[in-house]
């Protein structure tokens, strides 16, 4: 590699090779004799300097706080297809994206045919999702059921997280007209769940995926963003939730931003944006067999590719 080239190889800025995810802060996109540059005053991840980044190989470039783009960046990243999107640290906040994304639409095509419950694919797709999160295929082919199985198992996963952090829990409580009346624990868990969900609409933008098209949630313009969030509840969400409840009542901080670092903290090492991309592509896939529902009364389980 060139000095000074950003190649995805050797690129000392975090992204992940699968999907050739780069994160930038600090500096400025821009565009010198048809090369994408980016100039920054250095970062944790990235000292100073100014790289050239390979924009073509590149499916998306996240872009955090402290940082400009020029209209040259804007009119090359799209001329190439290349996404573009404003992101809070770490990914915790999604601001905007350039419209477009992957130049392939199959998984969107894909979406919008088992969303429009094409032979009762719509409900086999919400079986594969809870399969991704309860490890386990359940048989039942209601929404409504499966919906409150995973109810009673979240009544069970606040109380043990609760008792694990030395939270007091008694039960989820939230008002939308008024959050802030929320004890702790659910405030936290407000936050993190915004959280963790501008995490899963980075995915959706970068698969190409149609927010509005959700299997398990319905009403809400991000329906699909929400499955996808949900896929992490309790891996990433309540964690967060009620660790960072823990952290700041130890050192005084404002509950929202420790809960905000303690996910953005997931989303790093635990590289949450690039399994969900995995995950909806998983959830889509053409193997028709995994996501084949057994009768209510069937004892066998199907197994389903995480």
């Amino acid at each position: 590699m060139l000095k000074g080239r950003l190649g995805l190889e050797t690129a000392r800025v975090p992204q992940a090779d699968r999907h050739g995810l780069i994160w930038l802060k600090h500096g400025k996109l821009y565009v010198v004799d048809g090369t994408l540059r980016f100039m920054t005053a250095g970062s944790p991840d990235l000292p100073a300097g100014d790289y050239a980044l390979p924009f073509q190989m590149l499916s998306g470039i996240l872009l955090q706080p402290g940082t400009t783009v020029s209209h040259d960046a804007l009119r090359l990243l799209a001329r190439h297809g290349t996404a573009l999107i404003a992101v809070g640290e770490d990914g915790i906040r999604f601001y905007a994206e350039m419209p477009f994304g992957s130049n392939d639409s199959s998984v969107a095509r894909k979406q919008a045919y088992f969303w429009s419950d094409a032979s009762g694919k719509r409900i086999e797709v919400a079986r594969r999702m809870y399969s991704m999160r309860l490890n386990e295929v359940l048989p039942h082919s209601e929404i409504s059921v499966l919906r409150g199985i995973e109810g009673s198992r979240m009544k069970e996963m606040y109380q043990r997280l609760a008792q694990k952090f030395g939270i007091e829990w008694n039960g989820r409580k939230y008002s939308r007209d008024d959050p802030n009346s929320a004890d702790e624990a659910n405030q936290a868990i407000n936050h993190s769940a915004t959280a963790v969900e501008a995490g899963a609409m980075i995915a959706v933008a970068l698969t190409s995926t149609i927010p509005q098209l959700g299997f398990i949630h319905e009403d809400s313009s991000n329906a699909f963003c929400l499955d996808i969030a949900d896929l992490h509840r309790d891996t990433i969400t309540l964690p967060a939730a009620f660790g960072g409840v823990q952290e700041a009542r130890k050192t005084g901080e404002n509950l929202e931003r420790v809960v905000r670092r303690q996910v953005g903290k997931m989303f790093r090492t635990k590289k949450i944006i690039p399994t969900m991309i995995d995950q909806i592509k998983d959830i889509f896939s053409d193997n028709e067999e995994s996501i084949k529902i057994p009768s209510d009364t069937s004892k066998e389980e199907t197994n389903i590719p995480a």
